[in-house]
């Protein structure tokens, strides 16, 4: 006894494979809806049993086709399209596999799928990935379908649907057209592809902002691109990729990491020269959490901006902030770059007054240097030794980077900072910061 399920495509007599001609002709007794029939009478032998069922009647299909095997005939059960896409495959496997009973030689015959036939009639948009969608809740949750048009929106499939509307079942697909323009371009491009490959075939290519829901019916397949399809005379095309390729090159590399923080960051309060300032420490640390820890005043990263270009002073508490400054620019610009945590005065000062020598090499910098831009990513210590300067008016800098990290004194030195309304400052709050965050935020008024 054999069991052949066999897809007939969708409808055109050349989109019917030859094997499945072969199989068909062999065939004792032909099961499927009845509307199937005329695609292909033409190819079963003269004393063949064609029993017709209704559009809804596929369980009852799949029960009959098993039950009426029987040794010596071939059963077979007829799906448009490919037998195992939203068709009968399934269900007489599934079906066969309860009656172990009977030795059945099961076989599946493939057939030309709705999606790639109109796929061939569109050109190229299955160029990259891409999944289908019934919409039919026939056998489906609703709850389950829409968690598939969210992955399928927001993972940029190019996206085919199958039974997208009928009579009865018309909200579903306006539906899908609501999640997707969440997440896709209103240009996006939309084709809907009625009785493919058949006499009364018709292509209509839209976008999904003017995508017309009404003029899709059961015969209809939709298919949606992805952000990168595009239409080409009457054809829509998705690139590979190869167009797109990934970047290799330094600077392409960092062009791209930017854009991609900056398609990430949330919020909307920042002034450009912030958000770029932000996007730099979040370049440097792969962390997100400094886009919330970042404070600044005064238009700090501006105004930094024009006193770095015309050559200004730059002072660090330590040596690893003056390495992380960008030599490229610090040269280009001719601004010096001082740390005086090694001096040997500051380590002098440092023992006879009993402090640190970051305290100290800030103490030593701000006798030379009153007005420089101070850049403060280790050391607690050299931050409070600035606020305490400022507040006594003994100096005026252009500015206090503030980003000292680790736990004793740290909050707290912040804190002081951020009390003092008198110069630009920039402060990455909590205990979180260091010296390639601070010098980060440098080399963003670097390059603002």
């Amino acid at each position: 006894m054999k069991l052949s399920v066999v897809g007939i495509g969708p409808g055109g007599q050349e989109y019917i494979l030859p094997i499945a001609q072969s199989v068909l002709a062999d065939a004792d007794v032909v099961i499927g809806y009845h509307y199937y029939f005329q695609f292909i009478e033409h190819l079963l032998k003269e004393n063949c049993e064609c029993i017709g069922k209704e559009l809804t009647e596929e369980e009852a299909r799949a029960v009959l086709a098993v039950n009426r095997c029987e040794k010596g005939k071939h059963i077979v059960v007829i799906s448009s399209g490919d037998a195992g896409i939203y068709a009968m495959a399934s269900l007489v496997y599934q079906y066969a596999s309860t009656q172990t009973d009977k030795d059945i030689d099961l076989q599946t015959i493939p057939g030309i799928s709705a999606f790639i036939a109109s796929a061939g009639k569109l050109g190229a948009p299955l160029g990259h990935d891409f999944c289908c969608i019934s919409l039919s809740d026939l056998m489906t949750p609703w709850t389950t379908i829409e968690k598939r048009i969210h992955a399928a929106a927001t993972g940029d499939f190019v996206t085919s649907l199958y039974n997208p509307r009928s009579k009865k079942r018309f909200w579903q697909l306006n539906r899908l057209k609501e999640i997707f323009l969440k997440h896709r371009s209103p240009t996006t491009p939309v084709a809907v592809i009625r009785q493919v490959t058949r006499p009364d075939e018709h292509i209509t290519i839209t976008t999904l902002g003017e995508f017309d829901t009404e003029i899709v019916d059961m015969f209809s397949l939709v298919m949606i691109g992805n952000s990168q399809t595009y239409q080409f005379k009457n054809f829509l095309v998705t690139p590979r990729g190869y167009l797109a390729r990934k970047p290799h090159t330094g600077q392409e590399i960092q062009d791209e990491s930017f854009r991609q923080i900056a398609e990430s960051l949330q919020r909307t309060d920042l002034p450009r020269a912030d958000k770029w300032a932000v996007m730099r420490c979040v370049h440097t640390t792969a962390d997100f959490e400094y886009e919330n820890l970042y404070l600044s005043s005064n238009n700090a990263i501006e105004k930094w901006n024009d006193y770095l270009i015309n050559g200004g002073t730059i002072i660090t508490d330590v040596t690893m902030v003056q390495s992380g400054i960008t030599k490229e620019f610090t040269g280009k610009y001719q601004n010096q770059v001082l740390c005086y945590l090694n001096d040997p005065e500051a380590t002098a000062l440092a023992q006879s007054e009993n402090i640190t020598r970051s305290q100290a090499g800030i103490r030593l910098a701000l006798a030379k240097h009153p007005n420089a831009l101070y850049v403060v990513g280790n050391a607690p210590t050299a931050l409070f030794e600035l606020c305490e300067q400022i507040i006594d008016e003994k100096c005026k800098p252009v500015g206090v980077v503030g980003a000292p990290v680790g736990f004793v004194n740290v909050v707290e030195s912040k804190l002081k900072l951020q009390a003092i309304t008198s110069i630009p400052y920039v402060i990455i709050r909590e205990r979180k910061g260091g010296s390639n965050v601070a010098a980060s935020i440098v080399n963003a008024a670097f390059t603002l």
